[in-house]
């Protein structure tokens, strides 16, 4: 990254912090995508079936294989709950934010392909959400993208 994007994504991203409604905003973020997991991601981590579509449709296919995977199901199940949970805990919610991101990405690709009718649209605001609280942590993250952390 040149030292002229790096420093205009530094004054952009101070500016950002700055604004009250933001703040507001992010903690909002976090906690609907928090929800958006935990209840679900504790349906598998406990072994449930997550849905009761008919194995014949597509989608159901895929739920009852996933399902029937055994602790591959569980474990992601596991892992949407940690990742929900970090989301809500302000010293770790970066850590939760990058947690969530391969997830929700995988899930809206499979919504994707199955052509899970609304479920891509909430998957996909789940995305954008997800999107926004790793860019609103940009200054935690400037490091591991190669870039100087920020000072001050």
């Amino acid at each position: 990254m040149t030292a002229h994007v790096s420093s205009s994504l530094d004054v952009l991203h101070a500016r950002v912090h700055r604004a009250r409604l933001l703040k507001g905003f992010t903690w909002f973020t976090r906690v609907l995508l928090a929800i958006g997991f935990i209840p679900p991601g504790l349906v598998k981590a406990l072994g449930f079936p997550f849905t009761n579509i008919d194995p014949s449709a597509p989608i159901g296919y895929f739920f009852d294989a996933l399902h029937q995977s055994g602790f591959f199901y569980n474990f992601i199940g596991a892992c949407q709950v940690i990742a929900a949970v970090l989301l809500l805990v302000p010293r770790v919610a970066t850590l939760g934010a990058l947690m969530y991101f391969p997830l929700i990405c995988g899930i809206f690709v499979v919504t994707l392909s199955l052509n899970f009718g609304g479920t891509r649209v909430i998957a996909g605001l789940m995305l954008l959400g997800n999107i926004y609280l790793l860019c609103w942590d940009y200054d935690k993250l400037k490091p591991i993208l190669g870039g100087r952390a920020s000072t001050g």
